[in-house]
């Protein structure tokens, strides 16, 4: 395994980190879990703050797959994007980010058709993890109160909680999923 830290919405940066990946070898699998913007109402979003999070949760997923390709291509392999509910419901001071993240769930579906059938991609979608990145939110504690309360699984999700499921996306066991996106959140897109 090969961890690799950069700006992932950096061209350059991702041709620099990926200089290092090919010089290891083929590459199996590639996690893409990067994830910035603003909170703030869409209607108060300056470009910069769109263009951000366009750039690390979208843009970064293209420009790391393009990146890892080649070395897919010919052996196989599967990439993993993490997504958020966002994506597909309205979050309150969410929108710079759960807009990306729509772009990003399309782009994996996009992806999945033009990459297949050597390399299958997909995405997970959490609900509320218990991460630093959680009290970021706004009135974080608050949140977490109404997400516990609406949630059928009782709690806040962990990070292990998502990478159990991204575990099971890079496994040989989900080898007939193509361009999903597969929501772990306790069953709060229930109710």
């Amino acid at each position: 395994v090969t961890l690799l830290r950069g700006n992932v919405g950096d061209p350059d940066a991702v041709r620099e980190m990926f200089e290092t990946v090919t010089a290891g070898g083929p590459l199996d699998a590639l996690i893409h879990n990067a994830a910035l913007g603003v909170f703030k109402p869409v209607s108060r979003l300056r470009v910069k703050d769109w263009d951000l999070s366009m750039d690390v949760n979208a843009k970064a997923l293209l420009l790391l797959s393009q990146a890892a390709h080649p070395l897919m291509k010919d052996k196989g392999g599967s990439i993993v994007a993490l997504s958020s509910l966002g994506a597909r419901r309205y979050t309150p001071d969410y929108g710079a980010i759960g807009i990306s993240k729509a772009a990003l769930e399309n782009l994996v579906r996009y992806l999945a058709v033009e990459y297949a059938p050597k390399i299958r991609v997909n995405a997970v979608s959490g609900g509320l993890v218990g991460t630093d990145s959680m009290r970021m939110f706004p009135d974080s504690e608050s949140l977490g109160r109404q997400f516990v309360a609406r949630t059928p699984g009782g709690r806040i999700g962990t990070p292990e909680d998502l990478s159990s499921v991204v575990g099971f996306l890079l496994s040989d066991a989900s080898r007939w999923i193509y361009g999903q996106t597969l929501i772990a959140d306790g069953g709060y897109s229930l109710i």
